[in-house]
């Protein structure tokens, strides 16, 4: 028989009975509930009314108060202790979650399609890690192996000594069982004495970023424990989204008759100096000069917070790239006790450790120290408490780390955001550790009130609920940079940018941007403006130098250059890390961007975006950029004609920079006339009236132009001089998109809107894959397959643009169709999660993983659906 139980909102009170009932949480709540017997329902006999407080608030042990009270005094002793008492939320990970049973290998997984390129396989996860802090990431097999600290580099190496381990034991047990929370182990026998390769599938990996979940269900622990993991990426915080700390909170639950012992050990390798090189491995990392220490601090009511600081030996007093630190720590409190291994060997048998954790959870308290030799150091802290029957614990502990300073391949040197806060010095990752427990559960109730409307808008498939927030990763674990130049003004803006890719290594890439910068708009307006201001600042300016431009040496067999950047060119990126990023723009590279038919358009498309997304009230913002607009305009009408629309010059001259384009085209050409909408309703924002009517006769002349040479009846065609001309490309109404987004009425007259993606999405949807890849960037009018090298594959940041025009276009059937391909690719059957590539082809083999344009996701939700108004943050 159950006991009875009073529901208050989210509020439970209840009457013990025979067995348990699971309790919620908010708010950081531990909720603790023991098991009485002999209450019945409806009983007159007193019940036993249990609630808890807050561990992780108050750093105090968890008090259980029981009050008995007749039954019909239920409601209002419930009521009082209600009205002083936070509510309380649900514990459950949440549906929208993306599920794989931990260390689940995949069948038939994909492959890079071009040698070179990243392809570390699908052994990923959901990364910690602020904006711009440098980030890393633990795969749902449980092992740390993706680092992307040094900005803009990628190494993938698991380091075996950074480690998570659970010890349980029941009451009456002669032992417990200890177990390294990994679905593998280490090669050449390393860390040989620990218990490795838990069992794959007991239990599951959840993911929604910021957070993920590994939850652990092993017959061989009583208690059910489940891992919390999270940074505080937070929207509309332009603080604690930069902090380099990773937050571990440890949900426990003893479901049985008999007291349960549980331990959590964090494990890891002392990392200070590793980051120092281009390569994509540790190779040659040195150890010589590091050290750990232990550290203990008393932080008031919350209890004594106890941890190792992993450093180095520096020369000098101001810090290279690689000087920091790492740090982990917990706080102990009456009932939860922090025991450490300050130092022990990360390439031995790992004894030092596992000897006394795996004998009763607890580590022996070493604060032996030394200055490494060469050999690899690793220290750790073991969480051991205890859990009566029918009880709850949520116990926090942190990872922090500290290192400041971003030099880039010329030498310029940058201090990363968050020194803002914690100062550039290189030693504040206990400082940073502090924080980060004190504001533990804070910051988890921050991200899920964040994601709330959008993971239970029951309007929209569960599947791309858990989407749209797991393609967010790339905003902090994308190479991602914000920063200002060391021995600058504090009080000036910190410069940000994306990093298109880790192969394709370019800062801010604009033609991609313009897809990716969705999120960063909606989430964080101020940088997403800062970064076109930076762009605006370029376009007066010019950059002499010459480069080669590859794509043309390749089609003449002989080196051909060009000028970096051209006065009234918008550049196509802001440098690459390996030069002299946001001074030095538009690396020369694959194609001459100088010429390029898109980028102009997209940046004056993304200004007015800001502007309308952001409220309409941020005239400021117009006024700045605004000469960077009419200049951008201004140059474009240079391949002008005569026909109103710029021309494209017989190369890959837009963003898909291998397909050639000639004449007026759908793709440029569209983005063109959306560009002159925009500037004509900036100019009228901003009184110009001469500039309204000189771009609203351009826009009207170039629209004839454009619809009487492209549009056949069906769709737009690619475009008027190549034999590609009657193909039929997916981004043909990007233009269109655009103007829905901002509402800036029809381009072209709707019913060709309408027949024209109707057409996309028979043919680029459904002839190709089966319509269960997305959309491929072009078919054939008779619906083949095309050989050129990018026609031929998808791209999921197009295709997520294409979706969000079908949703502006009331289209929401093939909207959710074309979406759920890239699902089913992404999360289901090539494992490229948390990676997910720029394309792939019909193989669903892939090209330029962990690429930025795939946050266009958010195109679903910014573009208004037919009769609404434009959506506003």
């Amino acid at each position: 028989m159950y006991a009875q139980r009073l529901r208050i909102g989210k509020f439970f009170f209840c009457a013990t009975g025979k067995s348990p009932w699971p309790v919620k949480k908010n708010c950081g709540f531990v909720v603790t509930l023991h098991r009485l017997r002999g209450l019945v329902i409806g009983s007159r006999r007193p019940r036993k009314l249990v609630f808890v407080r807050n561990l992780e608030k108050t750093g105090s042990s968890v008090r259980q108060i029981s009050i008995r009270v007749p039954t019909f005094h239920m409601l209002a002793l419930a009521l009082c202790i209600l009205a002083a008492c936070p509510a309380w939320g649900s514990d459950d990970i949440p549906k929208a979650a993306w599920k794989r049973p931990l260390g689940l290998p995949l069948e038939n997984p994909g492959v890079t399609r071009k040698p070179g390129d990243i392809d570390d396989g699908y052994w990923q996860g959901v990364p910690v890690g602020g904006l711009g802090a440098g980030t890393f990431s633990r795969s749902y097999r449980g092992d740390f192996a993706r680092w992307h600290i040094k900005a803009a580099v990628h190494k993938y190496a698991p380091v075996y000594a950074n480690q998570f381990a659970m010890f349980q034991q029941s009451e009456g047990d002669a032992q417990g069982t200890a177990q390294a929370l990994m679905n593998g182990h280490p090669p050449d026998g390393e860390l040989s004495s620990w218990q490795w390769d838990y069992p794959v599938g007991a239990g599951d990996y959840y993911a929604l970023f910021p957070k993920s979940w590994f939850d652990y269900k092993w017959d061989k622990f009583p208690a059910h424990v489940t891992l919390e993991q999270f940074s505080p990426v937070l929207p509309d915080n332009y603080r604690e989204s930069s902090y380099p700390v990773a937050v571990y909170r440890w949900h426990a639950e003893n479901p049985t008759n008999k007291t349960v012992v549980v331990s959590v050990l964090l494990s890891w390798t002392n990392m200070s100096g590793w980051f120092r090189t281009f390569t994509r491995d540790f190779n040659g990392a040195p150890n010589q000069g590091n050290y750990n220490g232990y550290a203990s601090e008393n932080i008031g009511g919350a209890g004594t917070m106890k941890g190792i600081v992993f450093d180095r030996n520096r020369a000098g007093t101001s810090p290279n790239e690689w000087d920091g630190q790492f740090a982990i720590a917990a706080i102990e409190t009456p009932g939860v006790e922090v025991t450490y291994q300050t130092t022990y060997m990360a390439s031995g048998d790992g004894k030092a450790v596992w000897a006394s954790f795996s004998k009763d959870g607890r580590l022996s308290d070493d604060k032996k120290s030394w200055v490494s030799d060469k050999e690899k150091l690793a220290g750790a802290i073991a969480l051991r408490f205890t859990l009566q029957p029918g009880e709850k614990k949520i116990v926090p502990m942190v990872l922090s780390w500290d290192f400041p300073l971003v030099q880039f391949g010329e030498g310029r040197k940058w201090d990363r955001r968050y020194t803002d806060f914690y100062g550039s010095s290189g030693r504040n990752a206990w400082k940073i550790a502090r924080d980060g427990l004190l504001q533990a559960s804070e910051w988890s109730d921050a991200i899920d009130k964040w994601q709330a409307p959008y993971i239970n808008d029951e309007t929209k498939p569960l599947w791309y609920r858990g989407m749209l927030f797991n393609e967010l990763y790339a905003l902090t674990d994308g190479g991602t940079f914000w920063g200002r130049q060391a021995g600058s003004d504090p009080k000036a803006a910190a410069t940000f940018s994306l990093l298109e890719c880790f192969d394709y290594a370019y800062y801010g890439t604009l033609d991609v941007r313009f897809y990716a910068s969705l999120p960063l708009l909606k989430f964080w307006p101020e940088i997403d403006k800062r970064v076109l201001r930076e762009f605006a600042d370029t376009v007066p300016k010019e950059w002499p130098e010459q480069g080669l431009w590859v794509w043309k040496s390749q089609q003449l067999d002989e080196p051909v250059t060009h000028k970096r950047k051209k006065i009234g060119a918008v550049p196509h990126d802001l440098g690459v890390p390996e030069g002299d990023p946001f001074i030095a723009v538009n690396e020369p590279g694959w194609q001459d961007t100088n010429n390029w038919k898109d980028l102009n358009s997209k940046f004056v498309l993304m200004v007015y975006r800001d502007y309308v997304l952001t409220g309409r009230t941020d005239t400021a913002f117009l006024r700045e950029t605004w000469p960077a607009v009419k200049d951008a305009i201004e140059y474009l009408r240079q391949f002008d004609h005569g026909g109103g629309v710029p021309e494209n010059s017989d190369y890959p001259d837009q963003t898909y920079d291998d397909w050639v384009v000639h004449g007026v085209s759908a793709y440029s050409g569209g983005l063109w006339l959306a560009a002159l909408r925009a500037a004509e309703e900036t100019a009228r924002i901003l009184g110009d009236t001469k500039s309204v009517a000189e771009y609203h006769s351009l826009f009207l002349k170039g629209q004839k132009t454009y619809i009487s040479k492209l549009w056949n009846g069906e769709y737009f065609l690619y475009d008027t001089g190549t034999e590609s001309g009657t193909d039929i490309q997916t981004d043909q109404l990007a233009g269109q998109w655009y103007a829905n987004l901002t509402g800036l009425g029809d381009i072209v007259p709707r019913q060709m809107q309408l027949t024209a993606a109707k057409k996309i999405f028979d043919f680029n949807v459904m002839k190709f894959g089966n319509g269960e890849m997305g959309a491929a960037n072009g078919m054939s009018k008779d619906g083949a397959i095309l050989t050129n090298a990018e026609a031929k594959e998808v791209w999921v940041g197009t295709t997520l643009g294409y979706a969000g025009l079908l949703i502006s276009e009331g289209m929401k059937a093939e909207a959710w169709k074309t979406t759920w391909g890239l699902y089913h690719v992404i999360y289901e059957s090539k494992g490229y999660w948390f990676r997910t590539p720029e394309a792939w082809d019909i193989t669903g083999n892939f090209r330029a993983g962990m690429y930025m344009r795939p946050m266009a996701i958010w195109a679903l939700e910014m573009t208004p659906s037919p009769g609404t108004p434009t959506a506003q943050n």
